[in-house]
């Protein structure tokens, strides 16, 4: 899918997003917890930016655990990042945040920061070159020896162990109540419109964006996410 289309479809669904996702919330308790733990070295004023933001669900859980921290949240999606300034001003931080709708590339902040997360988001692009250029869009918002938190589905999909984990996944996905309809077109999606890699190329990709070679922390089903620091 072209970037349009994916901005249309997380439009259509932001209104239900977080309602859809609310069963597999575990997920992100426990990548969240890791973060924590991974960000504990950044400075009490640290400035984190938080690519693809969705509807504030990392920038939330951040955001109550350091009072401290400034965010800038970038977000393409009108609706997505909508809601995302609701959560933001019910829980108390939104003074705290810069909400840019749109892409990396129309960022006019000149501020570099300390830290940055993108969670799901580089998977939506299939040409490996334009998804290097995607993290090195996140390496030159960063200051030197900053880091990021990143994750995306990742395996490789010619392997056995895709099978397994993406039955688990489906199967997952039916506990979650999505329909068979819907869980037929994330498998096609998966096929066609997601750029599912093996871990490793993805690590090389992160790397070629101007990051050392990263660090993976954590993974859950097809779900692995990484630790890389400016290089």
């Amino acid at each position: 899918m072209h970037q349009d289309e994916i901005k249309t479809l997380f439009d259509k669904q932001a209104a239900n997003y977080d309602a859809q996702w609310a069963k597999t919330a575990p997920i992100n308790d426990c990548l969240y917890f890791l973060l924590e733990s991974l960000f504990t070295s950044l400075p009490v004023d640290a400035r984190i930016l938080c690519v693809g933001v969705g509807t504030g669900a990392e920038l939330g859980h951040l955001a109550q655990k350091n009072p401290g921290w400034r965010f800038t949240a970038v977000e393409p999606s009108g609706s997505m990042l909508g809601i995302c300034k609701q959560r933001a001003q019910q829980e108390g931080f939104a003074s705290r945040c810069h909400f840019h709708e749109g892409y990396l590339d129309s960022l006019s902040s000149t501020e570099l920061h300390d830290a940055a997360t993108c969670f799901l988001v580089s998977q939506f692009i299939l040409d490996q070159q334009e998804r290097s250029g995607f993290f090195r869009e996140i390496s030159r918002n960063l200051k030197p020896d900053g880091i990021l938190a990143s994750s995306d589905l990742a395996s490789d999909v010619e392997s056995a162990e895709y099978e397994v984990l993406l039955h688990a996944w489906m199967n997952m996905m039916m506990a979650s109540d999505v329909p068979p309809e819907g869980r037929e077109r994330m498998r096609k999606a998966y096929a066609n419109d997601v750029g599912v890699l093996p871990p490793s190329s993805i690590a090389s990709i992160i790397a070629s964006g101007g990051f050392e070679l990263p660090v993976q922390f954590f993974q859950a089903g097809l779900i692995h996410a990484w630790l890389s620091k400016r290089a």
